[in-house]
């Protein structure tokens, strides 16, 4: 079974809660692609909507919203995610991960869009 750390991001006052979900919670997530969105209640934020907005796999290489499909792809980057340059006009072949969210997915970056009742807070647990 899947299971994924999904890191959501409050926008309202900017802290980020990491929530471990696994089973028929992380399925929802399965074949989803940055920029969807998912309901909140897959976290335990009955009532939100959260969109994906990136990821890693096991081996920490970042999904990139511009590689097609789920799996491992070597694209030359000028940078962006992934690849960050050193001087202009440098450009990298690197390992990346598809848009879409699969089971070597590990952990999934996601933003508030709509609120339900209740306070993020208390829904997900203050963590400090």
């Amino acid at each position: 079974m899947a299971e994924f750390t999904v890191a959501v991001a409050d926008p309202e006052d900017g802290t980020t809660y990491q929530v471990d979900v696994a089973d028929q919670d992380a399925n929802r997530f399965i074949g989803k692609e940055i920029g969807e969105d998912v309901d909140g209640s897959a976290v335990g934020l009955d009532g939100y909507t959260l969109e994906i907005t990136g990821g890693s796999d096991d081996a920490g290489r970042p999904m990139r919203e511009d590689v097609l499909g789920a799996d491992l792809k070597n694209v030359l980057l000028e940078g962006g995610t992934g690849y960050k340059p050193q001087t202009e006009g440098e450009r990298k072949r690197v390992t990346v991960r598809g848009r879409e969210v699969s089971n070597a997915t590990r952990q999934i970056n996601a933003t508030i869009t709509g609120r339900g009742g209740g306070e993020v807070a208390d829904l997900l647990g203050d963590e400090e």
